[in-house]
């Protein structure tokens, strides 16, 4: 029986941390599988209900953090290492930055027969400054050495790490798209409209735009609140925007829309009805999305999208910044894609879902197609039982 070591960066509120727990589960039985990684940061929701929920117990290596602390990093990969060598697994499998190069090294220092590495993003633009960002590319291609594969999500991700950043050889990297339980986003979506926007108040004549993900610079929310301003001054219909989740930035995106004069509120605090709502984290995704109409995205970077995907799942169209991943996700059936900061041709087409209400159903229709099998988890477990025989044989 191979055993499988799964290393993830933090249990925090993500598609990651989806994909980790349905690629332990759900593997064929011929494997065992140990699932291990940092705990969630300040400002983000734990997401350990999701593997505890399939029956999952996962190891927390609180040391793990996002942050780079060399205290903190060598006493996770001490730990790693401890639990390598107890294991004994024949393939460690890391998942995202941090664990991927505490986990990669304490597994080629500790000979493990078979190192496989995910990137379900990368920070080779976006986020740091040129100094910074070689420095983190000169890791990635030693650590890429060391490691037996690397996973791409995405063959935009693949054309990146390989041809123009130079991280990996294509030969060495694999596509293997992220992997989700989609049923959800079609299950009961009339109750969970109502329900939702019971909740926040929302009437019926009112077309509801959602933003969903941490608040982070990358995330670039500043984008969505001009545009979501230009719309309100433009548009015939009766708008409610809500920002979905919690971060850094938080602080800095109300004082964007006081200083754009958008009546906003925090729900969690003073729930009452505002042109913008935030929420803070909300786990349900699916109750959210069937309440809404529209779903947004302005990121300056993104690996692939998971509420892109989850958006395209529960028939909604999206309008997102083209960048990264999401024209790998985003089909120009489903939605619209704009360069980074065209605020005229974000709001040009926001405008055109929010007057147009078919429109809107025709886009949200072709949804499920786009996404329903390509994304769901059975395919990603098979891709990537095929690929670990593949390395195990070669081994």
């Amino acid at each position: 029986m191979p055993k499988i070591l799964r290393i993830i960066n933090r249990f925090n509120l993500g598609g990651i941390t989806y994909n980790v727990t349905y690629l332990s589960k759900y593997l064929p039985a011929e494997y065992e599988t140990m699932l291990i990684g940092g705990d969630k940061e300040p400002g983000e929701d734990s997401s350990t209900f999701i593997p505890e929920q399939l029956g999952l117990k996962p190891i927390l290596i609180p040391e793990m953090k996002r942050a780079i602390s060399w205290s903190e990093d060598k006493k996770a990969y001490t730990r790693i290492k401890e639990i390598i060598g107890d294991f004994k697994p024949d393939i460690v499998h890391t998942h995202a930055s941090k664990a991927g190069a505490i986990g990669r090294l304490a597994a080629f220092n500790q000979k493990v027969p078979v190192i496989v590495h995910t990137f379900h993003g990368h920070v080779f633009h976006s986020y740091f400054g040129k100094a910074k960002t070689t420095l983190y590319k000169n890791v990635e291609r030693y650590l890429a050495k060391r490691s037996s594969a690397i996973i791409a999500i995405s063959d935009k991700q693949k054309y990146e790490l390989t041809q123009i950043h130079k991280i990996a050889p294509p030969e060495k990297t694999h596509v293997i798209n992220l992997g989700f339980d989609l049923n959800k986003f079609i299950d009961d979506k009339e109750d969970k409209r109502k329900d939702f926007r019971s909740k926040y108040l929302v009437e019926d004549d009112e077309i509801v735009l959602v933003i969903v993900g941490r608040l982070a610079p990358i995330k670039n929310h500043d984008m969505f609140l001009r545009c979501l301003k230009n719309a309100l001054n433009r548009s015939t219909k009766k708008i409610r925007a809500f920002i979905v989740g919690d971060g850094e930035t938080r602080a800095h995106c109300e004082n964007t829309a006081r200083n754009l004069n958008i009546d906003f509120t925090d729900f969690t605090i003073a729930p009452r009805k505002a042109t913008l709502t935030f929420t803070s984290w909300i786990t349900n995704v699916d109750w959210v999305l069937a309440g809404s109409d529209i779903v947004c995205l302005t990121s300056f970077n993104e690996g692939t999208p998971v509420s892109l995907i989850e958006a395209q799942a529960a028939g909604k169209p999206v309008i997102t910044t083209d960048v990264g991943g999401v024209r790998d996700v985003v089909s120009d059936q489903t939605g619209f894609l704009t360069a980074v900061d065209d605020d005229a041709y974000y709001t040009e087409k926001l405008l055109s879902l929010i007057e147009e209400e078919a429109l809107r159903q025709l886009m949200g229709a072709k949804g499920w197609e786009i996404v329903g099998k390509q994304f769901h988890y059975t395919r990603l477990v098979g891709d990537m039982d095929r690929l670990y025989k593949e390395l195990l044989n070669k081994r």
